[in-house]
């Protein structure tokens, strides 16, 4: 490897050379729409040189190896296998407690358990998710409006960042059935405001149900927050999926999510809307329920991201590659737009498309190596892991390992 110092900094080069196919997603600086869905952009025999962490350099080996730079630095063989952008999983409950009766349950088994437990499975479910292949995920709250709850949650998230993964927190507001106004008021005057001056959290979401009476209160919420400067997102959980759909669109929400109980029609107004659809083929195929429209949405112009939806109760699933495998079973989606949909797309739901999501020089170094000679293949790779090795920002935070043979009983 390459180390040299420049204004006192040591920086390093790697090459990852030779991959039978380099799938870059480059394109424009947007989520991608339409036909742009399919357009992943693949060089074969192909090469990344990276520099401290970032990418400088995307293109065929021939051309890559021989510059300056790529001659002397440390040399990760991709021969025969895919190279891609890391997979970004943009909607979790990576730390919402199995098995909750309700909201208030949740807080209680959340202030019941220490934070270091809490912490450790975290941990575990993380490096699961590297070994599979993601580099970025998105981890809500969600225990309803107990103060004590919600700010353990966001001190355990915090303390995850970068071991291994990049963790971008949100807020998930649950509104009570009892007393919802009151709980409104102290989220949006005493709540919201405290996490924002720590900076404890990057989105502030809720979770729509669609009935009329607290229509005004995700109103006032989605309002309220993004006055503070919060990006916000939209859990539209509802069969009145319209009413979410005009909450979304006149608060500009970054994404609305679980759109399930979405029709044609609804993916026409979110399409002319240009907001981002996140849908969750992992919960759809366990929970067996209503699937969204993603035909319709990507046929009207939307753009559409594919997430796990993890949580240890309904969705116990964190590996993207069986997410991308099942949007193309059971919605219908073609490799190359679930492939877009789970990087490029998802890295700009989570508003961080300028830094990930797609080989490009400038961009950070979180790519995968896949242990398959067609990206074709990941359609039909149901249940199986083919990455070979996760990097993120230049490092290699997980290798496949071999099976350790067993001694002979002779």
């Amino acid at each position: 490897m390459l180390q040299y110092h420049l204004g006192g900094v040591r920086l390093s080069t790697t090459l990852v050379r030779g991959a039978r196919q380099l799938i870059t997603l480059h394109g424009p600086r947007e989520p991608r729409r339409g036909n742009l869905l399919q357009e992943v952009t693949v060089i074969p025999d192909g090469s990344v040189l990276i520099r401290d962490g970032v990418i400088v350099e995307v293109g065929p080996t021939r051309r890559v190896e021989n510059l300056a730079d790529a001659r002397l630095a440390r040399e990760i063989d991709a021969s025969g296998r895919v190279v891609m952008p890391g997979f970004v999983d943009s909607h979790t409950h990576l730390t919402f407690p199995a098995d909750p009766v309700d909201e208030q349950d949740a807080a209680r088994k959340v202030r019941n358990s220490s934070g270091q437990r809490m912490e450790a499975k975290a941990r575990s479910l993380l490096e699961t998710m590297a070994r599979h292949g993601t580099t970025t995920v998105e981890a809500k709250t969600g225990s309803g409006t107990d103060e004590i709850a919600e700010c353990k949650l966001l001190r355990v998230l915090s303390g995850l960042q970068g071991q291994p993964l990049d963790v971008v927190p949100s807020f998930l507001c649950r509104l009570p059935h009892d007393d919802a106004a009151a709980a409104l008021n102290w989220i949006t005057s005493a709540f919201l405001p405290k996490i924002y001056r720590r900076k404890a959290a990057c989105f502030a979401d809720v979770v729509c149900n669609g009935e009329p009476r607290y229509l005004p209160l995700y109103d006032r919420y989605l309002q309220s927050a993004r006055a503070m400067g919060f990006a916000c997102k939209l859990h539209a959980a509802t069969r009145q999926t319209g009413e979410a759909i005009e909450l979304a669109i006149r608060h500009r929400v970054v994404s609305i999510d679980h759109l399930e109980h979405a029709s044609p029609e609804d993916a026409r107004h979110i399409a002319d809307a240009g907001l981002i659809a996140a849908l969750f083929p992992i919960a759809c195929f366990f929970e067996g329920g209503p699937k969204p429209p993603a035909r319709a949405l990507i046929d009207a112009g939307a753009a559409v991201v594919i997430a796990t939806d993890f949580d240890p109760q309904a969705s116990t699933t964190v590996n993207m590659q069986a997410a991308m495998a099942l949007a193309c079973i059971h919605f219908g989606m073609s490799i190359e737009e679930a492939i877009s949909a789970a990087t490029i797309n998802a890295a700009y739901a989570l508003g961080r498309g300028n830094l990930i999501g797609s080989l490009e020089p400038g961009k950070l170094a979180d790519l995968v190596v896949l242990n398959v000679s067609s990206y074709q293949d990941l359609r039909n790779s149901f249940g199986t892991n083919v990455v070979h090795q996760t990097i993120k920002s230049g490092k290699v935070i997980y290798q496949e390992a071999q099976i350790t043979p067993r001694p002979s009983l002779r």
